[in-house]
Parts: C-alpha cells; structure tokens; sequence
C-alpha cells in the first residue's frame, strides 16, 4: 500500500484514467461490432446510417489514444467498403 499522499493520488488518477479509457474502448468496440453485424445481415439501410457514427467514434477513439490515426483510417476504410458494396 502506498504510505505517502503522492502515491496516494497517483492510485486515484490511474483508477480515474483506467475507467475512463474502458469506457472509451468499450464504446468504440461496440459502435464498430453494430456495423459489422449490418453488413453481415446484408441491411443496406441500417448499414448506410451507422457509418459515419462509426467513424466519428474512431476519430473519437484516435483523440483519446485508443487507436492510431493509421489504425482507424484502414478500419474506416474497410467498413465503408463494405457498405458501400452492399448498398449497390
């Protein structure tokens, strides 16, 4: 256990930080698996709705250091892809 108050609050931080990242990674994860299952059910409608909120998320998610900028471009790149074929 820490015996002094700066270590203290440093175990405060990183409890604040680590809850704060979860939910962040959480968030994108979800938005991203929401996607995929639209393409996979072949919903065009749904599809074409979801994926500028998915990409926003992974913006989002590269803001706060959860992905690389390169990361989620390709994933962006790869789910519009897919959209898009289904919306032919």
């Amino acid at each position: 256990m820490a015996n002094n108050y700066s270590a203290l609050k440093r175990i405060r931080q990183a409890k604040k930080r680590t809850e704060a990242n979860r939910r962040n990674i959480t968030r994108t994860r979800t938005q991203v698996k929401k996607l995929q299952k639209a393409v996979a059910g072949s919903d065009a409608e749904a599809a074409g709705k979801l994926v500028p909120v998915t990409a926003s998320t992974l913006d989002k998610a590269v803001q706060k250091g959860i992905l690389t900028k390169n990361g989620a471009a390709r994933l962006k790149s790869r789910l519009t892809r897919r959209a898009n074929a289904l919306a032919k």
